[in-house]
């Protein structure tokens, strides 16, 4: 079969488009012919080295397909069902095996791009709103690249939790898919002079001098400080990614003085540790794009082996939306 390999730890140059067997699932495993596999920042965490993974690996972790072949001791799988996943290691493929246990059964009114385009970010948006900071009716919350993956899956979701939105994005494009996913107020950070002097007033301003209650921040190192100081007092930092970096070390005593704030820093794996949570989150998110409750933007498709070109429009920000590979 065909697979993106990153050869070594690096930039998106690294990756390679090889030809290796075709890989056999084992005991309480598939095997999955993947019409889509998603591109995420966690990617590129693993590929740059800044999550330590063997090299060289085949690249992604999140997908859908159609069932092809099942291993020893697997039950309620079927040879020919549609199914997602968010955790597979070596996605970026024409086959990949995945734990029967943490496979999500795709709805029939949902296509496999689409399927393969939500595990990942849809059940992140999912926890974030959910469980990490359960918004409330009438709370204000601030999202940053509130026109990403999952900034226009978490808007949607927020909104409809009776949440309202402060959206940051950097162009008009962006600007109008925030307000279309439901934002009240979008600031185009890429205008502000001085990110962290100027975007906390700007929020206050509209917050009736309160500030929001809680920040979804998957940009990290340039947007953290601003968070910070965007909150009301004892409103929550939730950082849930760096594609700006990594943050660096900071006095705790900040969180003291920025009002008792909370901070944490929330993945994916922790919320759907179990079978039974994966498939409540996973089952919630296919159900609202089944029912048309939650809208999924595709904002670029790439093959595998164009996979070079899909990880530096990710990096660069030149995305909109999910971004997918079709083999």
């Amino acid at each position: 079969m065909r697979a993106v390999q990153a050869r070594e730890a690096g930039g998106p140059e690294v990756l390679e488009l090889v030809e290796v067997a075709d890989p056999t699932p084992g005991r309480g495993q598939v095997l999955v012919k993947v019409a889509a596999a998603g591109v995420n920042f966690i990617d590129t965490y693993r590929r740059s080295g800044i999550y330590q993974v063997p090299f060289p690996h085949i690249v992604g972790s999140e997908g859908a397909g159609e069932v092809v072949a099942l291993g020893p001791g697997v039950g309620g799988v079927s040879v020919g069902d549609r199914v997602a996943w968010s955790d597979a290691p070596g996605s970026y493929a024409d086959l990949v095996v995945v734990p029967a246990d943490r496979l999500l059964p795709v709805p029939d009114e949902v296509d496999l791009e689409t399927a393969g385009a939500l595990p990942l970010q849809g059940m992140t948006a999912h926890y974030l709103c959910s469980s990490t900071y359960p918004v409330q009716p009438g709370d204000t919350v601030l999202i940053h690249a509130a026109a990403g993956g999952v900034g226009l899956l978490l808007t949607q979701l927020v909104v409809a939790r009776g949440g309202r939105v402060i959206g940051t994005v950097s162009t008009d494009l962006k600007a109008g898919l925030a307000h279309e996913a439901g934002a009240d107020i979008v600031i185009r950070y890429d205008q502000l002079d001085d990110l962290t002097k100027d975007l906390p007033p700007r929020v206050r301003e509209v917050t009736a001098g309160e500030g929001v209650a809680a920040v979804y921040d998957g940009v990290g190192k340039a947007t953290f400080d601003a968070s910070l100081a965007s909150l009301r007092p004892r409103g929550m930092m939730v950082l849930f990614g760096g594609s700006s970096g990594q943050v660096p070390p900071f006095d705790i005593q900040r969180l003291n003085a920025g009002g008792s704030l909370f901070l944490t820093r929330p993945t994916l794996g922790h919320y759907v540790a179990t079978t039974q949570e994966l498939r409540w989150r996973g089952g919630e998110v296919f159900e609202a794009v089944r029912t048309g409750k939650l809208t999924v933007r595709i904002g670029a498709r790439y093959t595998l082996a164009d996979a070079v070109e899909a990880h530096r429009a990710l990096e660069g920000r030149a995305t909109t939306g999910k971004v997918i590979l079709v083999p």
